[in-house]
């Protein structure tokens, strides 16, 4: 990853817009304002840390309805919301669903950078995992059909012999299928494949 941290703010009020941009900019983060959601979503992210400030009132789809759009479509990006108008169901239906912060405006400048630190190291850690995730799964499919048998058995505790029986084959031949895929894995023992097993799992689990 090499872009730089990306800070989106989304508010159909201009005066608002450029002071949020002048604030982010004074701190050197790199801010991009649009004036509706629907702008955004024209818009490529990139592949960098990014979050979003979002005004809960838009014209157009509103902010909590663009928060369940970007969901839809698997974006991931944290949202700080803020808002002139706020209540308190409408906080709490924004944080149910995973928003960062829920401001009230008028709000402390340095509470919404405070907010913008955590979002964007929030963001960057989830993409950390996606990658390594993604280079487990990598390495996995680059196993034979059964060398990842053999190491679906051994991370279920599995002894060399058991897998031989099951799978009604040399206990020797067990132990190439084992080695190749443990090299294949970089995985340096048992505990570090169990590991890397672990993370495909939960990867696809609901």
């Amino acid at each position: 990853m090499t872009q730089a941290p990306m800070v989106f703010v989304v508010d159909d009020d201009p005066s608002v817009r450029s002071s949020l941009k002048f604030l982010m900019t004074s701190v050197g983060l790199q801010v991009e304002s649009f004036d509706s959601a629907d702008a955004l979503l024209k818009r490529k992210l990139p592949d960098a840390p990014s979050c979003l400030v979002l005004d809960v009132r838009l014209r157009g789809l509103s902010g909590l309805d663009f928060q369940r759009e970007l969901a839809a479509r698997h974006c991931h990006m944290p949202i700080i919301f803020i808002t002139g108008h706020g209540d308190i169901p409408m906080s709490v239906r924004a944080m149910k669903a995973g928003a960062v912060e829920f401001l009230t405006k008028p709000f402390r400048d340095q509470d919404l950078l405070d907010a913008v630190r955590i979002a964007l190291e929030k963001d960057r850690e989830r993409r950390e995992r996606e990658k390594e995730v993604s280079d487990v799964k990598e390495r996995f499919n680059s196993l034979t059909p059964r060398e990842q048998e053999v190491i679906s058995m051994v991370v279920s505790g599995m002894l060399n012999k058991q897998i031989a029986d099951q799978l009604g084959t040399a206990e020797n031949t067990v132990k190439v299928h084992r080695s190749r895929a443990m090299e294949k894995m970089h995985a340096q023992s048992v505990a570090e494949l169990v590991k890397m097993i672990d993370k495909l799992e939960s990867s696809v689990r609901p």
